[in-house]
């Protein structure tokens, strides 16, 4: 423990919980071998360090290190980054050029954010960590490297490896020795011995007195969530030490430098009170609501419209009947049930005419819906249009030539 203890004082690590003595007592003890070692946690949890603290215990703590940012390198240029390339390979590549495989001979690199590696890339780092070789870009010949790989990832590599966008084989090469960095909410005890040594290294810094939190800030500060761990609070540290006017912080006070927590913005029901908008006297518990329940609505709607389109494409026949029946149950309906408005909208006006000399009897001429008649009205249409030419008309129905052709005789169409 009090080796545990000396490592954290010399590379400023704050904190007591059980889940980081484990993951730093595995990291010690990993240290003095060249097993690869992948240290998985949640962005700004602080997995550099843990690679640095592995090198700086190791056999190769006098040679290299060096850490690699695999996001952060464009998906053209990273084999050169890491291999390194010929002259004339690739355009603007004027010289040839080492890679981290071969400065870093020797040494240590830390392959940070593992998982944005292209899959080809992927391959040739496989290669380096089964076979200590590798190939610059643009070259034939064959070169060799002693390197200890650290890799690091936020993102769940086996489920990458499930979705086809990072090897398995090189997943299982990495993580010979697993090192978990725990998130800040699941060490709740150190948040506050953090944000104390951030405060008081930030009033050195800025010339001023460090501030303090009351108990009810200090327990906002524990239970809030902490999505950018350890890096988000330091940055909510130093935003208190240079704004706050006063130096005891209450719990109002601190509300207002924690962002707004993702959850909140979550569309939520609103019990009680009368700030529920509404629409035509009709209230609703969140205008996010209204619009989530719409589109809900459209989707079903365009989901049941496919269907029936998709019934009347595998049996043109059935689908008339079909039609035939709705029509027939409109015209049982009664004028005043062809509208049924919502709760508390009003009824929509009618506007009568009391002129009976306005009045004109007029007679409605029912068109025919039949899919059939429509589709023998459009064909007869197509071939006049194109004077009885078989394969324009088919293209300006969007049908095949083969389908026109049947049509004509199930629908018998002399051209």
């Amino acid at each position: 423990m009090a080796e545990i203890q000396s490592i954290k004082n010399r590379f400023g690590i704050i904190g007591n919980s059980p889940a980081l003595n484990y993951a730093l007592q595995v990291a010690v003890q990993v240290a003095n071998t060249d097993l690869n070692v992948l240290i998985f946690g949640e962005s700004g949890v602080g997995k550099e360090v843990f690679s640095q603290i592995i090198h700086a215990l190791s056999g190769r703590k006098h040679n290299p290190f060096i850490a690699v940012n695999c996001g952060a390198i464009p998906e053209g240029t990273i084999d050169s980054e890491l291999f390194g390339h010929e002259k004339g390979s690739f355009t603007g590549a004027v010289d040839s050029r080492k890679g981290y495989f071969e400065t870093v001979n020797g040494g240590t690199i830390f392959l940070d954010e593992i998982g944005e590696l292209p899959l080809g890339t992927q391959a040739r780092l496989l290669r380096v960590l089964e076979a200590g070789e590798f190939i610059r870009v643009g070259s034939s010949k064959v070169q060799k490297t002693d390197v200890r790989v650290i890799a690091a990832s936020n993102k769940d590599l086996l489920e990458l490896t499930d979705k086809g966008k990072f090897r398995e084989d090189l997943y299982y090469r990495l993580s010979t020795v697993p090192i978990r960095v725990p998130s800040l909410r699941d060490r709740k005890e150190d948040i506050p011995l953090l944000f104390r040594k951030f405060v008081v290294d930030f009033a050195e810094r800025y010339k001023t007195s460090p501030v303090q939190l009351d108990e009810e800030a200090k327990n906002l500060l524990i239970h809030y969530s902490w999505p950018g761990n350890v890096r988000e609070l330091k940055n909510i540290a130093e935003q208190i030490s240079v704004l706050s006017v006063d130096k005891q912080v209450s719990e109002p006070v601190l509300r207002k430098f924690l962002p707004v927590s993702s959850a909140s913005r979550l569309p939520m029901l609103v019990s009680g009170g009368n700030t529920q908008p509404s629409v035509n006297g009709h209230e609703f518990s969140n205008e996010r609501e209204i619009l989530y329940k719409l589109f809900f609505d459209m989707k079903k709607d365009v989901t049941e419209l496919k269907k029936m389109f998709v019934e009347i494409l595998q049996n043109p026949s059935a689908a008339s009947v079909q039609h035939s029946a709705f029509i027939n149950d409109l015209k049982e309906l009664k004028p005043q049930e062809l509208y049924q408005p919502a709760p508390g909208v009003s009824q929509p006006v009618m506007i009568h005419n009391n002129n009976a000399g306005d009045i004109h009897e007029h007679e409605e001429v029912e068109e025919s819906l039949n899919i059939m008649d429509k589709e023998k009205e459009l064909i007869v249409k197509a071939l006049k249009k194109h004077k009885g030419k078989r394969k324009d008309a088919a293209s300006d129905l969007g049908i095949s030539e083969r389908t026109l052709y049947r049509k004509l005789k199930e629908y018998d169409i002399n051209e």
